[in-house]
């Protein structure tokens, strides 16, 4: 799977779509070292994350792993159908498995597409 050059990644496998609000998502890079997603605990609308924090966490068949806030700001929408349906997070990580939207006040350090492939051996 491609990466997308439209998205930014964090160091700890998140991608930020740019938007107003922003969507954070997990790559598939992070979703095919977990394994099978099997529960996700994730910020609640209102909350405010700051980036390179934990705001969550991603539980699979292998492991629990914190989820990283790639940005800082409010919280204004969680995807209800991943906290249903789990399984899209492995599916399409870059689509329906997106996990939450913000309202940005700031990125934290974020890489483009070249460097978060050549950081992790991917193809943009």
């Amino acid at each position: 799977m491609a990466l997308s050059t439209d998205l930014k990644y964090s160091a700890e496998h998140e991608w930020v779509a740019a938007g107003d609000p922003a969507t954070v998502g997990i790559t598939h890079v992070a979703a095919n070292a977990l394994g099978d997603v099997v529960y996700v605990d994730l910020p609640e609308v209102g909350d405010t994350v700051t980036a390179g924090e934990t705001c969550g966490e991603i539980e699979s068949t292998k492991s629990v792993s914190d989820l990283y806030a790639p940005v800082t700001g409010e919280v204004t929408e969680i995807n209800e159908s991943v906290v249903d349906d789990t399984a899209v997070i492995n599916s399409d990580p870059y689509g329906a498995g997106w996990l939450f939207k913000v309202a940005v006040s700031a990125e934290g350090p974020l890489l483009s597409a070249a460097e978060y492939a050549e950081a992790n051996g991917e193809e943009v």
